[in-house]
């Protein structure tokens, strides 16, 4: 009976020892090695996002300066015009009219005046005379003094004459500008963005000018984005950025920051120019972007990122895997050595870091493999700063390196 016993156990003491050694010798895959980062060369970029709307370099309203039916609109939307192109022609009957009774009423003083010049010649001419006889007394005072005021009537018919066909020859000329303006020409180059009248269609001048066609520069656009007030501080003219559209969401279009508006939208019309603290407060910035194929269109949403800073070909690793910083601002992550599998806490300094990307100042080499964050239980994190990272089941030692077993 108590061979039988001594023979169980050692069986039992054995298949223990084999189970044991099967665990410590078993290939490191199977005993779970940790994941790991590695340090890489990259670019790290800090931006600030906006969103906003894209707007036209220009647009220019074209107007009607004189009554009447459109004759002829050559025009529609979408046209790429030059400066002086016809937008429209206005029936011109009304004009000319006026054009020619301006002329006759011209023409009318014209005839007058050479009738009053005639009669201020005779009168200087009399007055000469009267002059020659009145030192003879060959002429009595009366008449010399008729003569005198007849030449100064006929001066003064002549200048009132003169002075009537300065004003007629006015309305010749308003007459002619009126027929020059019922040609309606584009005042500057763009893309016919708006036709608000139809061939035919009679417009009234005479209290406002009716806006006929509007035109808009769209070589070059203009995007006005929405910048938080905890983010407008960070940004300045000339900085450079880049945007997408909700048509090409991959397409990144570079554009430059021309200005920040001084003041929100939401500024309020009181004394004080203060504005609600009820809603976040939102700032104007302008970008400028070039548009030589008019893919961009006015009212297009644009998601902006502009770039506050930048590094390029830096040691970098993923933000997730740093965790928290310590006191000093450093961060501790652990370095997994794959010839032996242990690992080796390491303070690490950061430097540019957008929360997703981290620029690794010093603590880290080039390839080294940095535990990832899952290996490390609950806290999201690598190390903590005061100490090596143990997480749970204790694979870690306290400052050293440790050996991961599963």
């Amino acid at each position: 009976m108590r061979r039988s016993v001594r023979i169980a156990v050692v069986v039992v003491l054995l298949a223990i020892v084999a189970v044991a050694t099967w665990f410590y010798f078993a290939p490191r895959a199977e005993r779970g090695v940790p994941t790991t980062v590695k340090v890489e060369r990259g670019d790290v970029t800090q931006t600030v996002l906006a969103t906003g709307t894209l707007e036209a370099n220009s647009v220019t309203s074209v107007g009607a300066q004189v009554s009447g039916t459109i004759q002829t609109l050559p025009v529609k939307l979408g046209d790429v015009v030059k400066s002086g192109d016809l937008l429209a022609q206005i029936d011109s009957t009304n004009q000319q009219n006026a054009v020619k009774s301006s002329q006759a009423a011209l023409t009318n003083l014209e005839v007058q005046l050479q009738s009053k010049q005639t009669d201020l010649s005779n009168a200087q001419a009399a007055l000469d005379r009267a002059n020659k006889l009145a030192p003879g007394n060959l002429i009595s005072g009366a008449d010399l003094q008729t003569a005198q005021a007849n030449l100064a009537s006929a001066q003064a018919a002549v200048a009132s004459l003169n002075a009537q066909i300065s004003q007629a020859q006015l309305a010749v000329d308003d007459a002619n500008l009126a027929i020059a303006r019922t040609k309606i020409t584009a005042p500057v180059s763009g893309t016919v963005v708006a036709v608000l009248v139809t061939q035919g269609q009679s417009v009234n001048a005479n209290q406002s000018s009716p806006t006929m066609v509007k035109l808009a520069d769209l070589d070059t656009m203009l995007i006005k984005a929405q910048v938080s007030e905890a983010d407008v501080t960070k940004v300045a003219p000339g900085q450079k950025a880049t945007f997408t559209i909700l048509g090409d969401p991959n397409n990144k279009i570079p554009a430059t920051l021309l200005s920040i508006e001084p003041a929100p939208d939401a500024i309020t019309t009181s004394d004080t120019g203060t504005t609600g603290t009820d809603n976040a407060i939102y700032y104007n910035a302008i970008f400028s972007v070039a548009n030589p194929d008019h893919r961009l269109r006015i009212a297009m949403t644009a998601q902006v990122s502009i770039v506050i800073d930048s590094k390029t070909g830096v040691l970098t690793l993923p933000a997730s895997v740093l965790g928290t910083p310590g006191p000093n601002g450093s961060y501790r992550v652990l370095v997994l050595d794959p010839s032996s599998g242990e690992t080796k806490p390491a303070e690490v300094t950061v430097g540019l870091n957008n929360n997703i990307t981290a620029e690794i100042v010093s603590g880290l080499n080039e390839g080294d493999q940095v535990v990832g964050a899952r290996n490390f239980g609950g806290n999201g994190g690598g190390a903590t700063p005061g100490g090596g990272s143990r997480p749970a089941g204790g694979l870690f030692g306290g400052g050293g390196g440790g050996r991961f077993r599963g």
